[in-house]
């Protein structure tokens, strides 16, 4: 399994609507991209002080890395990317990824 793990700084100017708005598109892609499983999201909670500006995060669960390179290169998610990227301050430069290979759930 792939736990896709993204990292962003959102403007201050975004609003909570936009951004819910910005996880309901990317949870969507669910019903698109096969081996597409669990979208988690969250403002950063963690009471250490090394978020490096990062407010808020998801991850998504992918079956293999055959699925997550679909979900990369897939038309719904690079509109929804874009969609966040432009939210984001700094655009890319508040954004960080981060995969990880685990056992499944």
């Amino acid at each position: 399994m792939i736990r896709h793990c993204v990292f962003v700084k959102f403007r201050a100017d975004v609003s909570t609507t936009e951004r819910a708005a910005i996880h309901a598109d990317l949870s969507a892609l669910r019903g698109l991209i096969d081996g597409m499983g669990a979208v988690h999201f969250s403002a950063n909670v963690s009471p250490e002080p090394f978020a490096r500006g990062f407010t808020h995060g998801f991850t998504i669960d992918f079956g293999d890395a055959a699925a997550r390179d679909a979900y990369l290169v897939h038309e719904a998610h690079q509109k929804a990317g874009a969609r966040l990227v432009a939210a984001l301050d700094g655009g890319t430069d508040g954004l960080m990824v981060f995969d990880l290979e685990t056992a499944g759930a």
